[in-house]
């Protein structure tokens, strides 16, 4: 213990994770809460400008956090829009997602998802509820103006997305009326019929659409992905934001666990970028007639209200 305070008065700390072939420094300044918390790079830290890092923050342990591991580029000029993630299943980690959520963060956005860090092989975690998406939101506003966290002015507390797979769909849904949304992304979900569905999942009904305020995107595995006909049931009756929903024929789980999370993170990731970041480039995958998307040889779309 002194031989490490005396590493932390030097301004240096070092973590090293067993297991993962992983090892990151970093200096206290730069540390802020992350001095406590265990770290590591999923695949390569994904393809944007930004390589991502994956933890537990020992302020949200019942959380993973995603974001850039070099913050410094960050500021009054350049923030971290804030995405809060649900797993399928409404499990309590998001171990099948890491790939998709590592990828996100790559491009400069501050992911958070449900469930502590997953370790390595690591399945399943438990069953979690709609209000830890919330908490997620709460937590990054928090830490943008608690001056001795790293993502201390470094959050773009006015963008913030919802989003989530499956059983966590139904909780991007469940969350999405809050004010303080700019978009959401539903992934291989839909409202089940009349508030159907397994004991634990949010029991919305269809009403629950009109509460939606903000542009959001449907991402289906096509025809056959068991929640196919309820997200295209979903589409049909948004009529007063705008709405895009695109099908891949992939089933239901998606393409979250393939290298750089799939088709699905680079069709993420440009609604994010569109929403959050206002890129314009990345918008021409969803806007125009025909949209960029619609180009795609593996993907099937349409769209309402959206120009």
């Amino acid at each position: 213990m002194e031989k490490f305070s005396k590493l932390f008065r030097l301004g240096l700390v070092v973590l090293a994770i067993a297991g993962t072939g992983f090892y990151y420094s970093l200096s206290a300044q730069e540390a802020g809460t992350i001095q406590t918390a265990t770290s590591r790079v999923v695949e390569d830290g994904g393809t944007g400008a930004y390589s991502a890092i994956m933890y537990t923050d020992a302020s949200l342990t019942t959380h993973t956090i995603f974001h850039p591991k070099d913050l410094s580029v960050f500021g009054d000029k350049n923030k971290l829009p804030i995405i809060a993630w649900g797993n399928g299943a409404c499990a309590n980690s998001p171990w099948e997602h890491i790939n998709f959520l590592s990828e996100v963060a790559s491009h400069g956005f501050l992911v958070i998802a449900i469930g502590p860090m997953p370790q390595e092989g690591q399945r399943g975690g438990g069953r979690s509820t709609s209000s830890q998406l919330l908490d997620a939101i709460d937590w990054a506003l928090a830490q943008n103006s608690d001056k001795t966290s790293v993502l201390y002015n470094k959050i773009d507390v006015s963008k913030i997305a919802v989003s989530g797979m499956s059983c966590g769909g139904l909780q991007t849904l469940e969350t999405a009326p809050d004010p303080r949304i700019t978009t959401a992304i539903v992934c291989n979900s839909g409202i089940i019929g009349n508030g159907g569905g397994m004991p634990g999942m949010p029991a919305l009904t269809k009403d629950h659409l009109a509460k939606l305020h903000t542009p959001t995107l449907y991402l289906l595995g096509g025809e056959s992905d068991i929640a196919y006909k309820n997200g295209m049931d979903d589409f049909s009756r948004i009529n007063h934001v705008p709405v895009f929903v695109a099908n891949m024929d992939v089933g239901h789980g998606g393409t979250y666990s393939q290298p750089h999370g799939g088709e699905f993170a680079k069709v993420a990731t440009a609604w994010f970028k569109w929403q959050l970041k206002g890129d314009k480039e990345a918008a021409k995958m969803f806007s125009g007639n025909p949209c960029g998307l619609s180009k795609s040889i593996v993907w099937k779309v349409d769209k309402k209200n959206l120009q």
